[in-house]
């Protein structure tokens, strides 16, 4: 896994400042399996992952409930019928910042357990 998930989310406050498109770039090499959107004008990063049945994947989401509780910034999440989706990035400053590729860095270490 990459060293993202071992590091820590930092207070953000509004008016910090978006990771630019060259940082992203860069940290998002380190988890492809996501993928950048662009919804209402906000960048966001996503990934869908696949179970076997509904509570597997609920179970899934609550570990995620987990770790954004921990760290205490948390993500859109949806739980289907063998399939959870979770999507991350920064409220207060409208699109994506470090925090964000941490925050998927650990959801992947999640699903690999």
């Amino acid at each position: 896994m990459s060293d993202l998930s071992a590091g820590s989310c930092e207070p953000c406050r509004i008016g910090a400042p978006l990771l630019s498109d060259d940082e992203l770039a860069t940290l998002s090499s380190q988890i492809p399996e996501w993928k950048i959107i662009e919804i209402e004008d906000v960048k966001q990063v996503t990934r869908q992952f696949g179970f076997k049945n509904f509570v597997e994947a609920i179970a899934f989401a609550n570990k995620v409930g987990e770790i954004a509780e921990q760290e205490g910034h948390h993500p859109a999440i949806l739980v289907e019928w063998g399939s959870t989706s979770v999507t991350w990035w920064t409220h207060k400053i409208k699109g994506l910042h470090n925090n964000d590729i941490i925050m998927a860095a650990k959801t992947d270490v999640l699903f690999s357990e």
